[in-house]
């Protein structure tokens, strides 16, 4: 009886132990185990439903990544691969995929990212420039590619039979049983690349590759693009301890384009036949996509203005193109990933903004609108899946609202669409390939991503990753000072409807600073009830250091529509810098926050935003800080500036205007500026450029360079120095806030 009481005793002090409360620090924000769970990243069902595989970071290093599966069938979780035993080390990644993981916003070492094959029963994915092929129920993968050049866009033919890959910007095609190799092209060299995306369609149009195998292996499209006429520019990426000179060709705003040129090759005999795009060579080719019949190839035509968007179709032995539909807008059209052709009808889904939101369309395959099949004042974000059997279409959407993600269905036939999941937030969805099954990542902007799986009218079968907080937990012992932030609206004197979010500190004493933390810029939201990652738990720091943080989304930004989009058109920097000090005198009201003590903070457009907000409204900021500014249009690349701003040559005035530059010396409030060093998306010129017109106006400020990053500022370490630095500066601008006695928040 004495030894039970002991254990017992015994066992709530190790519980006790276990969530002992500790305080929050930027060190612990960026160090492992990951505060937010170590959830899995890239789910996948596979193509015979009976697994659910995702990769994991390891809990001594959570950029480090392994690959799982969880067995449907029998409910087990089971580390597949090992990325350790597979290959130590640091990777040396080229600079061709250097490049291509920052646009794809992908960061991290092992196994990064991999693909089923259609038939589920193997897997092929790329590790340190080469090739791994593991068929399941073997002990290891097969090494495919072992070469001292370094491989890309590696991709499993839709049959499994073969693989491609690009290497020395030549496409290249591999039999997997015999190891035969066949170089799609060959002459691929300097300013020629076949298969590969130019660098427009990698930042700008989300289109990463350059090839597309046809649905039956028997041939493969890709395009061939000439960046001779692209202008070169040549800057220094410069490390801790060399400096290179690089060439780059870039295509600044009102500047010539790459030459892109489609072709389809017939695997067979090596026979290829290119495709007639037109006259107009000063254009965009932003989809490819075949359809269910291998002979039709789907292509999307967008004008240089970006105004016209056309879906056109071509019979791929006859050359005969026909015209799907044409979408237009006075300002631009946005592109989309939601085009889905149909197999057991002649038809397709097609996503469009005709009526000002973002909707879901029914086309026969000769064009011929069939119908509308979702309407209202709301957008959907992504088509998820379709059944044909149960005719209904499965998408994300924001019809509940702005804030919020779940997912929809709507019958083929047209109606109300149903939501089907339930819980408040975020829900980013992956079905399988038959729409039997789909994978829901949830989180809400307290809750970290939780994964689960379930039937398609919603009904949960198996937690993948509960992730809740509770004692063991990695986010337990800061749960005490957490707090949980309120959203909320506003109406501007313009009568425009703005979201905010709002962190105060548990203990409210006399007036606090502020920090607002942005972006305002379009395709992007960050006021949203969803998990902010190590940014959010930055807030979390914030604001227990006694700062308020506050955050609206601007017009121009996106998930509200294209009305409220497009005021910035031909003028950014101006509809977003006055809705943003709406936003301000909106928090000012508050009767905690000191409105002479209001800071502000972006990266990226958000870096320019600040930069904007300090010098066209310079009393309204006490200090700012911006990461990686852009800070003339003039700089920055065709695709992106000339959609919202127009050609140059058209909009002279409005370029000036949109520059930092004649309203730099506004400057009052006190101003700091980061930029990665090797930045090749927006140049470190950006800056460079603003301190030399600081340094001529004589007017201070303080900077930043971070040797060897990109455009991301990625690294533990780097993001612990980034994160402090900012802290530091606000504190020292702001006036540090007063530690704040904690107490424990109540539901």
């Amino acid at each position: 009886m004495k030894t039970t009481c002991c254990l017992a005793l015994l066992l709530m002090s190790l519980s006790a132990m276990a969530i002992e409360p500790q305080t929050l620090t930027l060190e612990r924000i960026f160090s492992s185990p990951s505060l937010e769970g170590g959830t899995p990243v890239k789910l996948k069902i596979s193509p015979d439903a009976s697994r659910v595989t995702f990769l994991k970071g390891k809990e001594s290093d959570y950029e480090r990544y392994d690959l799982w599966e969880y067995h449907i069938a029998s409910g087990k979780t089971r580390r597949l691969l090992d990325s350790d035993t597979l290959h130590q080390g640091q990777e040396q990644l080229s600079d061709e995929e250097k490049a291509r993981r920052e646009r794809l916003r992908l960061h991290g070492s092992g196994i990064v990212d991999y693909q089923w094959s259609d038939d589920g029963k193997a897997l092929l994915f790329p590790l340190a420039g080469d090739a791994y092929y593991f068929r399941l129920g073997e002990s290891q993968p097969r090494r495919l590619l072992n070469t001292q050049e370094f491989e890309t866009d590696l991709r499993f033919s839709p049959k499994g039979n073969k693989i491609s890959f690009i290497r020395n910007q030549n496409l290249h095609v591999m039999d997997i049983a015999t190891g035969q190799e066949t170089a799609i092209t060959t002459d691929g060299q300097g300013p020629i690349k076949y298969g590969m995306a130019e660098f427009v369609a990698q930042e700008e149009m989300g289109r990463m590759t350059g090839y597309w195998w046809a649905p039956d292996e028997s041939r493969i499209a890709y395009t061939r693009i000439d960046e001779t006429p692209v202008e070169e520019v040549t800057r220094s990426e410069i490390y801790a301890d060399k400096i290179d000179t690089i060439t780059q060709r870039y295509p600044r705003a009102g500047t010539a384009n790459v030459k892109v040129q489609l072709a389809v090759t017939t695997l067979d005999d090596l026979q290829t036949r290119w495709i007639d795009l037109g006259s107009e060579q000063d254009m965009y080719l932003p989809r490819v996509k075949w359809m269910r019949d291998s002979l039709h190839l789907a292509y999307q035509w967008q004008s240089r203005d970006q105004k016209g968007l056309e879906l056109r179709k071509v019979n791929v032995q006859s050359g005969e193109s026909l015209l799907l539909l044409s979408e237009t807008s006075p300002t631009w059209v946005n592109l989309h990933e939601d085009l889905h052709f149909l197999k057991q009808s002649p038809h397709f889904i097609w996503a469009s903004e005709r009526d000002g939101f973002k909707h879901l369309y029914l086309f026969h395959n000769s064009g011929k609108l069939v119908r509308q099949l979702t309407r209202g004042d709301w957008v959907m974000d992504n088509l998820s899946a379709v059944s044909e059997t149960a005719r209904q279409i499965y998408f994300t959407g924001r019809r509940d609202s702005p804030l919020e993600k779940h997912l929809y269905r709507v019958s083929l036939d047209g109606g109300e669409p149903q939501r089907i999941t339930t819980r408040p937030g975020f829900h980013s969805i992956s079905f399988d390939q038959q729409a039997k099954l789909f994978v829901d990542s949830y989180s809400n902007v307290n809750q970290p991503p939780q994964i689960s799986l379930h039937k398609p009218d919603g009904e949960q079968l198996a937690w993948l990753a509960e992730n809740i907080i509770d004692e063991q937990h990695p986010l337990a012992p800061y749960q005490h000072q957490w707090v949980k932030p309120t959203f909320g609206h506003f109406t501007t004197e313009e009568g425009i409807r703005l979201y905010y979010r709002l962190y105060t500190p548990q203990k409210l004493s006399g007036r606090h600073p502020a920090i607002v933390y942005l972006y305002g810029g379009p395709h992007a939201q960050v006021v949203q009830d969803s998990w902010a990652g190590p940014r959010g738990l930055v807030m979390q720091y914030w604001v227990s250091q006694g700062y308020v943080v506050f955050s609206i989304d601007n017009r121009g930004s996106n998930f509200r529509g294209k009305a409220f989009e497009e005021p910035i058109y031909r003028n950014m920097g101006e509809v977003e810098v006055r809705d943003q000090v709406a936003g301000v005198q909106f928090l000012s009201q508050l009767p905690y926050v000191d409105s002479k003590r209001l800071g502000i903070y972006g990266h990226s457009y958000g870096g320019y935003m600040a930069l904007m907000s300090m010098f066209k409204s310079p009393d309204t900021f006490a200090a700012g800080v911006a990461g990686a500014p852009v800070t003339d249009w003039l700089l920055y690349d065709t695709h992106y500036t000339e959609r919202y701003m127009d050609h140059p040559a058209n909009n002279a005035k409005g370029y000036q205007a949109s520059s930092v530059f004649p309203h730099a010396g506004n400057l009052r409030g006190d101003l700091l500026i980061y930029h990665g060093m090797a930045d090749d998306n927006v140049l470190f010129t950006h800056s460079t450029r603003l301190y030399k017109a600081l340094q001529d106006l004589a007017l201070p400020f303080e900077m930043m360079d971070y040797p060897g990053k990109k455009h991301g500022i990625r690294g533990k370490q780097t993001s612990i120095h980034l994160y402090r630095t900012i802290t530091g500066f606000f504190d020292r601008h702001l006036g540090k806030p007063s530690q704040q006695e904690v107490f424990p928040i109540s539901d």
